[in-house]
């Protein structure tokens, strides 16, 4: 099954405001549990207005088949995996039968483990979990649940290709490796290594270090650390604040190292960065709005001027989409019809095609690797954060590349 991609721009602009209301048989409301407050908040925030706009262009536009109205409502975690779950039976309470969540694996993976039991013990009442970002491979290999779809390329895939891309690089000598003391930062380290002694055993790992998430105000001391081991390369799998605070610190060293990220684009890390990353910061992803055939640019316009911030989550488009053409295919909104209906599904989003896999329920999809560039109308036409900076490509890599084998064992209903 698959689905074109049609860009979006109703949802983003005062036509919506003037559209004919369809007459909705039901409304289909989502949860969006995530961090909505402390140092994460601009991020959830982000990803929350994103899809409160798809959701406004899915009810327009009736993407259902069946004029349902798409609602997302906020459910702020705090970044805390038994917050979430305390929103999480908030939300069940209010007769909620989706949701979605993203940001932090080990809040992901408490939540599969509540999604599933839930399930398990009501019958006719089952959620399904719509995973934007979090990214530890364990949420589709030995945690894997059939209520559980992940839109994001998972880190070992991110770093598969990452990895790959820094092998050709001869001048690399020295990696430290740096991160979040938690699920995702775990996997990152563990995996960096796994694949740079496959690919380039000459390589020395002359650091590695795992700090508190979301608690470091000063990385001033991690920094020194780095400049002090002689490290040409860094890998960090940070993200918000830990990233864009670990960028300033380095910028304030005049650390000459390179850096090699999953989340340099990221709200505060293209200001953190600004003109001293410039040809030094990397990142891998599924997508930057300056790849070639670029798909999305009404929507990335739109809402940079409608919100003032860059639009840089393709994961809620895409899920939307399938979220929404499963319900059409099933010509239900029943989580179970649904759930059964996303199984192998093909669609055209703004990186190109992707294809839900049946066996883990991960999301297949084309990375790019990107470093960071100054403006130059060519190739690289938009820039974050008003910086006059953007992503230009260096690598596009195929899906194939990056698509790693999978130990789930699904049970599925019925």
């Amino acid at each position: 099954m698959k689905t074109p991609f049609r860009p979006l721009v109703l949802a983003f602009s005062l036509a919506a405001a003037f559209a004919t209301p369809l007459a909705l048989a039901d409304t289909v409301k989502v949860a969006f549990i995530d961090a909505l407050s402390g140092p994460f908040a601009p991020i959830g925030q982000n990803q929350l207005r994103a899809y409160q706009d798809f959701a406004a262009e899915a009810t327009t536009k009736n993407w259902t088949g069946g004029k349902h109205k798409i609602e997302f409502v906020g459910f702020d975690n705090k970044a805390s995996p038994q917050e979430s779950l305390t929103q999480l039976k908030v939300a069940i309470d209010q007769g909620f039968r989706y949701i979605a969540q993203g940001n932090s694996s080990g809040v992901a993976l408490a939540l599969i483990d509540a999604v599933n039991k839930h399930n398990e013990r009501n019958p006719g009442k089952e959620i399904v979990f719509l995973n934007f970002s979090a990214i530890d491979p364990d949420l589709t290999n030995s945690k894997c649940s059939f209520w559980h779809f992940r839109f994001d390329a998972n880190s070992d895939m991110k770093m598969e290709a990452l990895t790959s891309f820094m092998a050709k690089d001869q001048n690399i000598k020295k990696v430290y490796i740096i991160g979040q003391n938690y699920s995702h930062g775990h996997q990152v380290t563990r995996a960096a290594k796994e694949m740079l002694k496959r690919k380039r055993p000459d390589i020395q790992i002359v650091g590695d270090d795992l700090h508190p998430i979301g608690q470091v105000k000063d990385f001033s001391p991690y920094v020194a650390k780095i400049k002090a081991s002689g490290a040409d390369t860094v890998i960090t799998g940070n993200w918000g604040a830990d990233l864009a605070l670990l960028v300033k610190s380095a910028k304030d060293a005049d650390l000459q190292s390179n850096f090699y990220t999953y989340y340099a684009g990221t709200t505060g890390v293209p200001t953190a960065m600004g003109a001293s990353g410039a040809g030094r910061v990397k990142q891998v992803g599924y997508w930057h709005p300056n790849i070639e055939k670029f798909a999305g640019k009404e929507i990335q316009e739109a809402y940079k001027k409608k919100y003032g911030d860059d639009f840089y989550v393709v994961a809620t488009y895409t899920s939307m989409k399938m979220l929404t053409g499963a319900m059409a295919a099933a010509k239900s909104v029943d989580p179970v019809k649904v759930a059964f209906a996303m199984e192998g599904m093909k669609l055209e989003s703004m990186n190109g095609e992707v294809e839900m896999r049946k066996a883990d329920h991960q999301l297949q999809q084309t990375l790019y690797i990107s470093t960071w560039t100054k403006l130059n109308g060519k190739d690289v036409k938009y820039d974050q954060e008003n910086t006059g900076y953007g992503w230009k490509t260096d690598q596009k890599v195929e899906t194939y590349v990056g698509t790693q084998p999978t130990s789930c064992q699904m049970k599925r209903p019925g």
